[in-house]
């Protein structure tokens, strides 16, 4: 083993060690955080609770289990997103606590244990361990721990993107350290600062010489034969060989491989969540759950601002639309008013005397200054409370807290064309995949692929990931713009 690759594993083996001895300290916090509620905090509101007296040894088997259940889930060997890092954290909580809990009733020992300490065990978990297992990874990355050096394969648009998605998900831990193109020159020119060399059928020679962990291939063109040549080479030389290919059209959250041993063959199988009625019954009663929540929540609100929009500019407070939405039914939109009433007319003046502001509403539909857009209207749509009104679709059954955006007949025509099927299969919603990706700053094309992309591979996960999304982006207002 050359000095280089050793050097790097034992760094890996370090940081692993430190990564672990942070999780330890996470589940001692939690313990004693724990502790304090049971003893200081739930008493307050539930006078009937027993007395609690903490015996270190009846618990102190949860840590050894805890770390146990993320050595199994791949939490110190697989390389994560942050959102699979966290749904992986999560079913860590969940096995840990229905062993808990299935033990003390098979053992009949619940007499022995506080639930509600357990309890406050398990909910603490779900927000400290994903902040503080992000931030301790981030602090060893910048430590130069558990890095892994990265050399893609390929030097066209999906190499392009490929460098763009890794650099994106800093959670990943890749350090890029260069491109191999398919020209058989030894200088390609660079990609984002990156260098790209050439000979991809001798990339084994440079995993050798940089001690290069792992190997993305993004270069969709490739034929069969070369790939399956350029996998043979690269798959032992490199720790981890990465493939990403050309298959943007296809669902992939939730698919599986299956391999057919005796025919060396192998399928993908995508699975139609949409189709499952169970999936239909939750996504349901998540939407009727959100929906009476807000309108709880922001009843008092909502009549505020009808009154001020009421008050600060003639015409109604409620603006309503007609909207495509699912199977391609129109139904009525509702948003609070944010444009003076002869919007249209101002709408037609300005570009038809502006240029560029023709330019910007053909790529967009939306305008940076726009003069339809009341003073207060321009604080309601920075925020998205103008859309506080779509609770009632919601309660109504016309739309979703999450979906694809419900769009007008003329966008359906001028954009969605032939997708506007599958993108509608599914009801529209009050927000979705676009709006936390970069909401109003990307073209209508990449939004309608959003929408695409959303509706082939909805699970209850990524609405939930969304949801989470949706609360920073409001709060940030990231992405807004004045319109």
């Amino acid at each position: 083993m050359a000095k280089g690759q050793f050097e790097s594993r034992l760094r890996t083996v370090a940081g692993i060690a430190l990564l672990a001895c942070a999780d330890l300290c996470v589940l001692f916090v939690l313990v004693f955080s724990a502790k304090a509620i049971r003893e200081s905090f739930l008493p307050l509101f539930f006078h009937s609770m027993p007395a609690f007296v903490f015996r270190p040894w009846n618990y102190h088997w949860i840590i050894p289990v805890w770390l146990a259940v993320l050595a199994y889930n791949g939490a110190y060997t697989k390389r994560f997103t942050f959102w699979d890092e966290v749904k992986s954290l999560w079913k860590t909580t969940f096995i840990v606590s229905v062993a808990a809990f299935s033990l003390f009733f098979i053992a009949k020992e619940g007499d022995r244990f506080s639930r509600a300490f357990l309890l406050a065990i398990c909910f603490l978990s779900l927000i400290s361990f994903p902040l503080i297992r992000t931030l301790a990874k981030k602090a060893l990355y910048r430590l130069g721990f558990l890095r892994r050096k990265l050399l893609i394969l390929g030097s066209g648009d999906a190499a392009r993107g490929a460098l763009q998605a890794v650099r994106r998900e800093k959670n990943l831990g890749y350090d890029v350290s260069g491109f191999i193109g398919e020209a058989a020159g030894t200088n390609a020119g660079r990609i984002d600062g990156l260098k790209v060399h050439g000979f991809m059928d001798k990339a084994d020679r440079y995993i050798r010489r940089c001690c290069i962990n792992d190997v993305m291939i993004a270069a969709p063109d490739l034929d069969k034969d070369r790939l399956a040549n350029i996998i043979s080479k690269v798959q032992h030389k490199a720790e981890n060989t990465l493939f990403m290919p050309d298959m943007a059209a296809v669902a992939v959250l939730g698919a599986e491989f299956r391999y057919f041993g005796s025919q060396e063959g192998m399928v993908i199988e995508i699975k139609n969540n949409l189709r499952r009625p169970h999936n239909y019954v939750l996504k349901k009663l998540f939407d009727l759950t959100v929906g009476f929540a807000l309108a709880a929540i922001f009843l008092v609100p909502v009549m505020v601002i009808f009154l001020m929009v009421k008050a600060t500019s003639a015409g109604p407070a409620i603006f309503r639309q007609l909207r495509i939405g699912k199977n391609v039914q129109a139904f009525w939109c509702y948003k609070f008013r944010t444009m003076y009433v002869d919007a249209e007319a101002r709408l037609e003046k300005l570009l038809a005397a502006d240029p560029a502001a023709r330019q910007e509403w053909q790529t967009y539909r939306k305008l940076r200054n726009d003069p339809r857009v009341t003073s207060l209207g321009k604080f309601l749509r920075a925020t998205s409370l103008d859309e506080l009104p779509q609770i009632f679709n919601m309660l109504k059954g016309e739309m979703s807290f999450i979906g694809p955006r419900p769009v007008t007949r003329d966008e359906i025509d001028i954009y969605y064309k032939e997708s506007s099927r599958l993108c509608f299969s599914v009801l529209p919603g009050i927000t979705g995949l676009w709006q936390v990706s970069g909401r109003n700053e990307m073209d209508y094309e990449s939004r309608v692929k959003l929408d695409l992309w959303y509706v082939r591979n909805w699970n209850m996960w990524l609405d939930m990931i969304i949801l989470l999304k949706t609360v920073r982006v409001v709060l940030s207002r990231e992405g807004s713009r004045d319109f």
